[in-house]
Order: structure tokens, then C-alpha cells, then sequence
């Protein structure tokens, strides 16, 4: 991990600097967890070729817009990226509506409800897994305009990568449900659901330990069947 002092200023706070000392005595794990990442998201990518091949031109043949979908997230020290993943939506649906979707969001395309519900949408994102910009389980990477609203402690949460899967997610999978028929959903999604994903994204980082991201794992690949 980087000194605390080469951190952007946003991390120099007592409410950071405690999850900092509890990862600073993990750092053997934390090796492990990006030696798993690379191992694992290239294996993946062997057995899983043909169905990305087949999604690919399935997005491609069903409607109009590039095959996957980039948007800037922020993850480990507060870095932007841009994330990768299969279209699930029309052209520039992001210009035309929330950051956050609902259940019933017009703008998602109809293969995209497929791949959204058994997260086939985000197999894309082991590249970023392979970069160094994301983990496989991590915490879920915000856009840049939730993250300028975090309180100190929430920055935390920006000590390790960014995941495909976390513990948020997986207590949040009906997110899409909870925002149905909203009408302010990016107020809604900011004062009362990022809150309780934070409090999960934040146990994760104090309890983080190699051993409970395999669980997690596990988890993710159960919830997506149920």
C-alpha cells in the first residue's frame, strides 16, 4: 500500500487512516488477492470465450451502439477509469436519464434485461480485473458524482480496488426494484440506498480477509442463480 502521506487529501483523515492501519497489517493477503485476481479472471476468460463471442454479437445484431458500454468510475485512490461492460441499454442512455436504473428503465434494451439479471453483462470487466483497476470482489465502483458527495470515512472504501462483486451488491441485487417508479431516483439513490451499500462497503474493508472473498465469490455465483 502507498504511504498515507502520498494519498490524496481526501484520505488524510483519522476516519481513513483507521481502516489504513487495519489493511497495513494485511498486506500478505492483499498480495494473495491480486495474485487470485489475475489467475482466476484469465482462466475465466479461457472457459468463457465462446459465450462473450456469442454476447457480443448478439448486442451487436439486436440493436443500434457499440458492443460495450465504457463509463468513468473511481476506485483505488480515488483513480478514474473506465469501466467495461456488455450494452445493456439504447446509444447515450446515460445523457437521457439517472446514473442509477430501475426495474422498469425504457432505455434498457430487451437481451440487456437478460444479461443485467444473470450479471452477464459485467463478464467484460475481467479485463479490468487483469489492468490493475478492479478486483473480483471489491467494492462496487461509483460514479464520480456520488463520490465528490462522500462523507471522510466513505473514502475508505477507495483503500483497495474496486470489485466486479461485493457485499453491497449482493445485499442490494433488487437495487433496480427499490427505485421503480421513483420520481427523483438519483436523490433517492443518494440519501437513503448509497448509505446502507456504504455500511456494508465499509465492513468489508475493516474485516476484509483473503478466505472471506472466496466466500463472496461463491455467493455471487449462488444469488445470480436464485
Amino acid at each position: 500500500m502507498k504511504s498515507l502521506k502520498k494519498l490524496p487529501p481526501q484520505f488524510q483523515c483519522d476516519e481513513v487512516k483507521i481502516y489504513y492501519d487495519i489493511l497495513c497489517k494485511k498486506r500478505m493477503s492483499l498480495a494473495l488477492k491480486r495474485i487470485t485476481d489475475v489467475i482466476v479472471s484469465l482462466v475465466l476468460l479461457v472457459i468463457l470465450i465462446i459465450p462473450i463471442i456469442i454476447i457480443a454479437a448478439a448486442v451487436k445484431a439486436t440493436s443500434e451502439g457499440p458492443v460495450f458500454y465504457k463509463q468513468v468510475r473511481i476506485t483505488k485512490y480515488g483513480r478514474h477509469f473506465k469501466i467495461l461492460k456488455f450494452r445493456t441499454m439504447i446509444e447515450n442512455a446515460d445523457k437521457i436519464g439517472p446514473s442509477v436504473t430501475t426495474q422498469s428503465d425504457e432505455r434498457v434494451t430487451g437481451i440487456g434485461r437478460t444479461l443485467r439479471k444473470y450479471r452477464l453483462d459485467e463478464l467484460p470487466q475481467l479485463f479490468n480485473v487483469i489492468s490493475g483497476s478492479m478486483s473480483i470482489v471489491g467494492t462496487r465502483p461509483e460514479v464520480l458524482k456520488y463520490v465528490e458527495l462522500y462523507s471522510p470515512e466513505y473514502y475508505a472504501t477507495l483503500l483497495m480496488p474496486a470489485g466486479i462483486t461485493s457485499l453491497a451488491s449482493i445485499m442490494y441485487k433488487d437495487e433496480e426494484k427499490l427505485l421503480k417508479n421513483q420520481e427523483n431516483i438519483d436523490g433517492i439513490y443518494v440519501s437513503k440506498i448509497l448509505p446502507e451499500k456504504m455500511k456494508y462497503n465499509l465492513e468489508y474493508v475493516k474485516s476484509f480477509c483473503f478466505s472471506s472473498d472466496i466466500k463472496l465469490m461463491f455467493k455471487t455465483v449462488k444469488e445470480v442463480f436464485d
